[in-house]
């Protein structure tokens, strides 16, 4: 069974600030709760590991997933891959201009290989992508 998940938020900020923040891949690898640790694996910071630590039953140790960002297109699209042994997950973030901001359009693909992994993921990406608005939002306003 695979997953996926659609969602959408609106800022405050221009599409080139969104872009700034949701082309890096460790602000994605941070706000997502299960990841428990990341590394950059090339110059252009387009290549990460996540170290992801998944609450089933068979998966007892924390999982690599190579992660690399297969299309950009800036200041608008940025669509990347993760591998693993236990699942392939895909993610597109689509940046558009609206009159009173940015909508940031999500959309996550999990194909687990393990049992439970898409069950997992199908009861908490909603609260990931929440963490994902919650940590872009925190950058924003920070570092305005």
């Amino acid at each position: 069974m695979t997953v996926r998940v659609d969602r959408s938020f609106e800022v405050s900020a221009s599409p080139e600030r969104v872009w700034e923040f949701i082309s890096d891949p460790e602000n994605r690898a941070r706000a997502i709760s299960v990841v428990t640790d990341y590394s950059v694996r090339d110059e252009q910071g387009h290549e990460a590991t996540w170290h992801v630590e998944l609450p089933i039953p068979l998966v007892r140790r924390t999982v690599a997933v190579d992660t690399e960002d297969v299309v950009r297109r800036p200041p608008e699209y940025v669509e990347f891959v993760g591998r693993s042994k236990v699942m392939t997950v895909t993610g597109e973030h689509e940046i558009v201009d609206t009159d009173g901001g940015t909508r940031l359009d999500n959309r996550f693909v999990v194909d687990g290989k393990l049992p439970g992994v898409e069950k997992f993921f199908k009861r908490n990406l909603d609260g990931e992508l929440d963490n994902l608005r919650r940590a872009l939002e925190r950058d924003l306003e920070t570092h305005r």
